[in-house]
């Protein structure tokens, strides 16, 4: 395997592998220093901030008196680069006397703070390319010769250090391979993401929108994208019903010294927003978990073992503390609405909830056409004293019943030391998402500690108290997630059961046909089918093309022969044929498309 020249940001150098994940971010932090100095020397006075390498390229942040850097703008910088790399550009290890090193960037406020934050003993450790220096802060590939196969990305804006307080600065991506085809290979992954990337498709259908203006992280669900959501809260709520859950509703605010009781403040605190002064006293928090909430619930009445198991569930709004920098269209948001559900159950029935659980969740995804996922059993790291509660028993327990539960049920699984939940180990569904990412969808914790916390009791057969056992579950996660999750597996042409609107109806000729088109939308709404009839003056091609840009499944069109015949012509969405039909074999064959979720017959 070849091997090449790195240096540390001790300046020491080592041969590691180029093609490993180590070789390539040191090549690709090479290429973010080659950025600056192509930026230096085309923009004097350009200030500069961040630049970070890492798995899915690179990236450089940088901000200028007059307009930013344009997209346009960034193949000429990608010549500069490149003529850098023919020169056969050096990297350098430097120490810098703080001094001298704050003179040299005295009008750029980012360079100041990056030199103030890694000075050490009144010197600065820095990487050299030609006139340019930056602090070194990772390991770096000392050639540029090998800078060759580069792409500059896009342009965006992104706050100084991801804080919103803070100036927002321009932000240019940039990916780079030592190898031509996995730049070009890499290249097709990305337009394929964007073609996917549910940000995307929820601009071109209107399905939702953020404005960091008024809330970051805020999701605003527009009529279509509400109704999409509706349809799977309203599923899900009835699967859970039928399984034995009784759906509540619990406040999305309570006091803080409930969270201090979970262990929530102390382990969760970063993720918590501030609490709220009440200014008697009374310190609210936002919660950022439920099962507090549902364990309120479970307490307000004394429990019986025959009461046991008890399903409890809702969807639950929380919010939880992310910086601006890390927020993502609906992947990454501050106010959630997730799917839980908490059973309390005795020792003897973890077993078979468990299976129940896990019977419901790979149903619920059978529905949603989800096939590719995998177990991941998330259990504690037992030398992370600080993350995990501290009972070595309750653990042992725990791990031990959840790996059976698995063992029973005759299911593949693989463990993962480190990623239980600070009170108890889990079962992770792990999906995979449109470009072939991980990605936790389901979980199924076991929780001895909350019960223990919160004094939970049931008074057994014996006549004498008993603790129970908690499970947490979620089987779809966060409203949020699971809507970006499905528009990006379905690259927005959501299947009919799920689609916004189902049937899309274009009279031939508004005068003469509208009202046969009205009466059919009539009766179609009166079978609960979605359906709109488009009465606008455009030319009918015109309608057609925009009903499949909107990705509506069923698309018909009426007219003379469809009006005489009591019949419609159909057009699914991604074909080009149309098919004569009655209006009742229509009726039929929609209502058993949305009946059987779209599945193929």
């Amino acid at each position: 395997m070849a091997q090449v020249a790195v240096m540390s940001p001790d300046g020491s150098v080592k041969k590691i592998d180029r093609d490993s994940q180590e070789g390539l971010e040191a090549l690709r932090k090479l290429s973010a220093l080659m950025l600056k100095a192509a930026l230096k020397q085309e923009f004097k006075g350009i200030r500069l901030g961040e630049a970070v390498a890492d798995e899915d390229g690179f990236h450089v942040d940088s901000d200028k008196d007059n307009q930013q850097v344009s997209a346009d703008e960034l193949p000429a910088l990608e010549d500069v680069i490149k003529g850098m790399a023919k020169n056969d550009v050096k990297v350098e290890f430097v120490e810098v006397p703080v001094e001298e090193a704050l003179a040299e960037v005295k009008d750029d406020r980012f360079s100041t703070e990056l030199i103030n934050e890694n000075a050490k003993d009144g010197k600065v450790a820095m990487y050299q390319l030609g006139d340019v220096k930056a602090v070194a802060d990772d390991d770096i590939l000392l050639y540029g010769n090998v800078v060759k196969n580069l792409r500059l990305l896009s342009v965006a804006g992104a706050y100084w250090k991801g804080m919103s307080s803070n100036p927002m600065l321009q932000r240019i991506y940039g990916t780079v391979f030592y190898k031509k085809d996995a730049l070009e290979e890499d290249l097709k992954k990305r337009q394929e993401a964007k073609e996917r990337d549910h940000r995307v498709i929820g601009n071109q259908l209107d399905l939702f929108f953020v404005d960091p203006k008024v809330g970051a992280g805020l999701p605003y669900w527009l009529p279509k994208g509400a109704t999409i959501r509706r349809t799977i809260e309203r599923y899900i709520i009835d699967r859970e019903v039928a399984d034995g859950y009784q759906h509540v509703y619990t406040p999305v605010l309570m006091n803080l010294d409930a969270y201090k009781t979970s262990g929530h403040w102390e382990h969760y605190r970063d993720d918590m927003f501030p609490p709220m002064d009440m200014g008697d006293g009374e310190m609210l928090e936002l919660r950022p978990m439920n099962c507090p909430s549902h364990i309120q619930v479970y307490k307000h009445h004394i429990r019986s073992y025959r009461d046991l198991p008890l399903r409890i569930a809702e969807l639950g709004m929380m919010h939880r503390y992310e910086k601006s920098g890390a927020l993502s269209g609906l992947q990454r948001v501050r106010e959630m609405t997730l799917n839980d559900g908490h059973t309390f159950v005795t020792l003897d029935q973890i077993r078979s909830e468990f299976a129940k659980i896990l019977k419901l969740i790979m149903s619920v995804y059978e529905d949603f056409d989800i096939t590719d996922y995998s177990f991941r059993l998330s259990l504690r790291d037992p030398k992370n004293v600080k993350k995990y509660y501290a009972n070595d028993e309750m653990w042992e327990k725990s791990q031990s019943m959840l790996k059976s539960a698995m063992d029973d049920l005759n299911l593949d699984y693989y463990e993962a030391e480190g990623e239980a939940a600070f009170y108890g180990p889990k079962l992770d569904i792990q999906t995979k998402t449109a470009l072939g990412n991980d990605e936790t969808m389901s979980t199924i914790q076991l929780d001895f500690m909350l019960p223990e916390r919160f004094g939970l009791s049931y008074v057994g057969q014996d006549g004498k108290e008993h603790q129970p056992v908690m499970i947490h579950r979620g089987v779809v996660g966060t409203m949020e997630r699971f809507m970006a999750y499905l528009t990006e597996i379905y690259k927005g042409a959501f299947p009919t059961w799920l689609a916004p609107e189902q049937v899309h109806i274009i009279p031939v000729n508004e005068e003469a046909h509208g009202e046969y088109a009205d009466d059919l939308a009539k009766k179609m709404k009166a079978a609960n089918i979605r359906v709109n009839v488009d009465h606008r003056n455009e030319k009918m091609g015109y309608k057609i093309r925009e009903a499949q840009t909107q990705k509506v499944p069923y698309t018909l069109v009426v007219g003379d022969d469809e009006k005489n015949n009591n019949g419609v012509s159909v057009r699914k969405y991604g074909e080009k044929e149309q098919n004569e039909m009655s209006q009742e074999a229509f009726m039929n064959e929609i209502l058993e498309d949305i009946a059987s979720y779209s599945r193929e017959k």
